[in-house]
């Protein structure tokens, strides 16, 4: 008994102590939030006279590659990538393989970015670089900025920064064919900073890229250039941004296209300028024809009364090109017409109320159109039929806190095609004016030359509310706006074009400068926001 008493005792704290002893997380304490650390590196960071083909960094923790092709970079260049393993698990320690030939006397920068971060907590070792130099030095000198957008009040980011040396072999169109002599990348933020550069001269440029591959590609890419030549090590410091900009592609016509019966596409690219389109085949004496630019694309549109034909030959032209196209003719179907209110349920007091179609609409009987208030009395209205778009204004005397029902009776309404509308009810209201507010802005043009006004709204600040064009220095006042945030720009128009123009990097044009004012204009209800003062002067 007395031996079974010390068995069971035994037993039982066996089982206490391998319970006490087993493994597992610890609940609490402090969370982990250090970076890994990069402890030592074969061969040694910033070795010189380096000829090996493979590198293995060792870390102070188990990390993981994150984002490892958008964050590395590579300055110079190299042709063939660098393998870089293990990608899919954690390790403490990364091997990297350098498959090309590495140039003679020159400093290489291998930049993880911010790829680097700890296997628990995703801590990221950032702007982490590994340098080395197949010369007798590691090159020293460095040089940093900002960039911005020529059209965008936003904050650039992922931005390649590239430098190539001024020497005899030198051409403004290396950027269209040869790689960089340095590279960097503004990865997160707007700054930049190139680093382990040689002395000299050198061009700049700045690539918002979509095949990041070093290389200009004006359908695709915006662009950015530093003016004046970087000397180094003069040019530590760069003061002016790198302003981007979307070049303007030269005019090409593409093709034209049959989309449905009695509706052809015409596309092209590039800066249009008086584009026009003439059929030049035998049509019928009804035969009738409308050709509308789309807006937001690069086609113009062309309508015509259908009537059999297999295909139907054109003259495209604009300013500076002529050229014939055929359109093979198969669709069956034609688009019946759709009429819908640009109005749903408020009809701001800023605002017209239009009819819009999917087909241009070349006839109107007012006659079988009527506009009533809340107290059933008929409303006089004008209608004007838009040149530019398929829709139909119609103009009102548009009173606050009413009530407004539009109807249309059958065959109002004919497009191109004859194909008429059905009945037709809209119902709006209008709110009152208090429901408004109003902004007064000051413009002090110090630029000596005309301004572009613009409101705006939006979260991009991309919705255009109003815009007013200036040649010198005015109070503006926009009335009847609705409570939202508002944000104002001026454009300087140097040329006096009543647009924006932007730059050209051949021609060392660089883009109409812009200017936001520098607060945002919050608008209640029934709230005037006046007394504001923008001062516009030119960019030094």
């Amino acid at each position: 008994m007395k031996h079974l008493f010390r068995f069971i005792f035994f037993s039982i704290s066996i089982v206490i102590l391998s319970n006490c002893a087993r493994t597992g997380n610890p609940e609490g304490g402090p969370k982990d939030e250090d970076a890994p650390l990069f402890v030592t590196s074969t061969p040694p960071y910033k070795s010189i006279h380096f000829d090996k083909e493979e590198i293995r960094l060792n870390f102070n923790e188990f990390i993981k590659l994150k984002d490892l092709n958008k964050q590395l970079i590579v300055s110079p260049p190299l042709k063939t990538p660098l393998l870089v393993t293990p990608q899919s698990t954690a390790s403490k320690f990364l091997n990297i393989q350098i498959l090309d030939t590495l140039t003679e006397n020159t400093t290489y920068i291998i930049n993880f970015g911010n790829a680097i971060e700890d296997n628990n907590e995703g801590n990221k070792l950032e702007s982490f670089k590994y340098v080395f130099s197949t010369g007798k030095y590691i090159d020293s000198l460095s040089t940093s900025g900002k960039i911005k957008d020529a059209y965008l009040d936003e904050s650039q980011k992922n931005i390649n920064i590239l430098l190539y040396k001024i020497d005899s072999s030198f051409t403004d169109s290396i950027v269209f064919k040869k790689k960089p002599n340095y590279v960097t990348n503004s990865l997160d933020t707007s700054l930049f900073n190139l680093t382990n550069l040689k002395e000299g001269k050198y061009l700049m440029i700045a690539l918002k890229e979509a095949a990041s591959d070093y290389l200009f590609n004006p359908r695709e890419d915006k662009i950015g250039f530093f003016a004046d030549t970087i000397t180094l090590p003069r040019d530590s410091i760069i003061k002016k941004p790198i302003v981007l900009f979307k070049e303007t592609q030269p005019y090409s016509f593409k093709r034209g296209k049959e989309i449905t019966r009695g509706k052809i596409e015409f596309g092209y690219e590039g800066e249009i300028k008086d584009l026009k389109v003439q059929i030049i085949s035998d049509t019928p004496n009804d035969f009738k024809s409308i050709s509308k630019l789309e807006i937001g694309k690069d086609t113009l549109n062309y309508w015509y009364k259908p009537f059999e034909a297999d295909s139907l030959n054109f003259i495209v032209t604009n300013d500076t090109f002529i050229d014939t196209v055929t359109v093979n003719l198969r669709k069956k179907k034609m688009d019946s017409l759709i009429l819908n209110s640009s109005v749903s349920g408020t009809l701001h007091l800023r605002d017209t109320f239009f009819i819009k179609g999917n087909n241009p609409l070349v006839k109107i009987d007012t006659s079988k159109i009527t506009l009533i208030d809340k107290d059933t009395l008929s409303v006089p209205f004008v209608s004007i039929i838009s040149d530019l778009e398929n829709k139909i204004a119609f103009v009102f005397d548009i009173e606050p806190k009413q009530k407004y029902t539009f109807k249309m009776m059958p065959d109002a309404i004919s497009d191109i095609f004859e194909q008429k509308n059905d009945t037709l009810n809209f119902k709006f209201t209008t709110k009152e004016i208090e429901d408004y507010g109003r902004i007064t802005m000051d413009i002090v043009n110090e630029t000596s030359t005309h301004l572009i006004i613009e409101l705006l709204e939006g979260k991009n600040k991309d919705k255009l509310v109003e815009r007013r064009f200036i040649t010198g220095s005015e109070q503006i006042r926009y009335n009847l706006l609705e409570p939202k945030t508002y944000f104002i720009r001026a454009i300087i128009d140097e040329n006096k074009n009543n647009k924006w123009d932007t730059g050209n990097y051949l021609l060392k044009q660089q883009p109409e400068n812009i200017i936001y004012f520098s607060e945002e204009l919050k608008l209640r209800a029934n709230y005037y926001l006046d007394g504001n003062i923008f001062t516009v002067k030119k960019p030094e």
